[in-house]
């Protein structure tokens, strides 16, 4: 019946100008569940970051949202589920979506998810980490690593800095974008990471083999388990133990001094920038935002491997990533689903 409903409600807006839809025909959803990529089909074959939501989530019922590539998905308890395509990008599908005058997102929580590269000094793959906070890292002045000084660590200077890995100067970097780092809602992070702190994630011989040789990293060798720490984006695939120490550095810069790198991303830059945006419109409510990030591979080699053979060998934990996404991300949207009279008008504390 539910669908039903959502049906003739879609159509409703189809067929009439936007202001004739009425309040309380709009589409108000629980929980918005964003993947990044699918691999081919949403349900049935090699999973992407997609698919195990739709299939175990019963994600049956689709819609079109003009601007958004993939078909939307939803199923009758109120969690939809959207993917954003890949890099910086991603925002622009976001704004779309919330900018869609079907839809009141007000009380609309999110769950960005996606697999990453893990920091091997902080957590291993099939590690699931909620962001404390979301760093941009795309924003930046840039030197050539063979032209760089010698005593530079790293060629990527702050704007509005003149050397690497000292914070810019305010009045130094008026042009460039503010902000450069999202903090999330502490509260909201601390409530899903009490939810899922001891959920079962999964392991695999594979994965356990190629932590092994991480025998420089103690916590590249740990098993997979569940943590709070952030997510370093940038549109670069970067890897290597150089750029794992600027991505160190960028991230104390940007959070003060108070954030852990955890997760290198692709995406929630450009996810958080078009959720802040619309929040200053009246659009979401960025205090009811989470992002969740699955180690898949390490953003540096192991002894002995090279940099380039690290970037491009393939992802010892890809299906733990996947699963990891799914098994902590789904406990607090059932939790939601489960007591939405309790959160709809009261975020989680």
């Amino acid at each position: 019946m539910k669908s039903l409903f959502l049906c003739a409600v879609l159509a409703t807006a189809v067929l009439f100008p936007v202001h004739l839809v009425k309040a309380d025909a709009l589409i108000r959803p629980k929980v918005i569940v964003v993947a990044t990529f699918e691999i081919g089909n949403d349900t049935g074959d090699k999973p992407g970051e997609f698919q195990f939501w739709v299939e175990r989530e019963k994600l049956t019922h689709t819609m079109t949202v003009p601007g958004v590539d993939h078909v939307v998905r939803y199923n009758d308890e109120g969690t939809f589920g959207v993917v954003s395509g890949t890099t910086v990008r991603s925002g622009l599908q976001i704004e779309a979506l919330g900018l869609d005058p079907r839809f009141d997102l007000s009380h609309t929580y999110w769950i960005v998810n996606g697999i990453a590269g893990a920091n091997p000094a902080v957590c291993s793959i099939g590690s699931a980490a909620w962001a404390a906070h979301v760093v941009d890292c795309d924003i930046a002045y840039e030197i050539d690593s063979r032209e760089i000084p010698a005593e530079w660590p790293y060629g990527i200077i702050p704007i509005g800095s003149k050397v690497p890995n000292v914070a810019p100067d305010p009045a130094g970097h008026f042009w460039a974008p503010d902000p450069m780092a999202w903090t999330m809602n502490p509260a909201l992070v601390q409530w899903a990471y009490n939810l899922t702190k001891d959920v079962q994630l999964v392991d695999t011989p594979e994965a356990q083999q190629f932590r092994a040789l991480y025998t420089d990293y103690p916590a590249a060798q740990k098993p997979p388990s569940v943590l709070i720490g952030d997510s370093l984006c940038t549109c670069r695939y970067w890897h290597g133990a150089n750029m794992a120490k600027w991505a160190t550095d960028w991230d104390r810069i940007y959070t003060n001094g108070q954030g852990q790198f955890a997760m290198t991303a692709m995406e929630d830059q450009g996810i958080a920038d078009a959720l802040t945006r619309l929040d200053k419109m009246k659009k979401v409510d960025f205090q009811r935002v989470l992002f969740l990030r699955t180690g898949s591979n390490y953003c540096q080699p192991h002894p002995g491997q090279t940099a380039q053979d690290s970037m491009t060998a393939e992802y010892a934990g890809m299906i733990p990533a996947l699963e990891a996404a799914y098994r902590t991300g789904s406990v607090p949207l059932h939790e939601i689903e489960k007591n939405w009279s309790k959160y709809k008008n009261e975020t989680p504390k």
